[in-house]
């Protein structure tokens, strides 16, 4: 199978079949071994403070999980050798966040949002990714660090 079929069948079934990323809204846009993105507009179910209309702190530190995971994901799923469903989904069905650290910049203010991640370091066992989030205006709103079981 190629490595961009794996990825696209990947994203569609997250961004579809995950109960959590319906809700809310979030979409991956891009899932690279390299560079992920989640994409999400604001809507009052995702509020925190209905005074200053901003982005609950656990959607934030949700997506930033979600678009940290999508880039070790994708990282991950480069290394395989063997790229046929079975595997692939082997291999995911193991995957799991096991460390998380939000740093909340701004609030979280916006019509549009969106997550990127970078791998900083990707090993046999764990990977460990940066995560930003940003308004459509490009305010940064928060960063953060996760690593990942692969």
């Amino acid at each position: 199978m190629e490595l961009d079929l794996v990825y696209k069948q990947v994203t569609q079934y997250w961004n579809d079949n995950i109960a959590f990323n319906k809700v809310v809204g979030f979409k991956i846009t891009q899932m690279e071994p390299e560079l992920a993105v989640v994409e999400f507009r604001w809507h009052d179910n995702i509020m925190g403070n209905p005074i200053q209309q901003i982005l609950h702190g656990g959607v934030i530190a949700a997506a930033l999980d979600m678009v940290g995971g999508a880039v070790s994901a994708a990282n991950m799923i480069s290394r395989m050798h063997k790229l046929d469903h079975d595997s692939v989904q082997r291999k995911l069905s193991r995957f799991s966040t096991i460390d998380l650290r939000t740093d909340f910049l701004r609030p979280g203010k916006g019509e549009h949002f969106i997550a990127t991640a970078k791998i900083i370091r990707h090993g046999s066992k764990i990977s460990v990714t940066r995560m930003e989030l940003h308004n459509e205006k490009g305010e940064h709103i928060a960063f953060g660090t996760g690593t990942y079981i692969v």
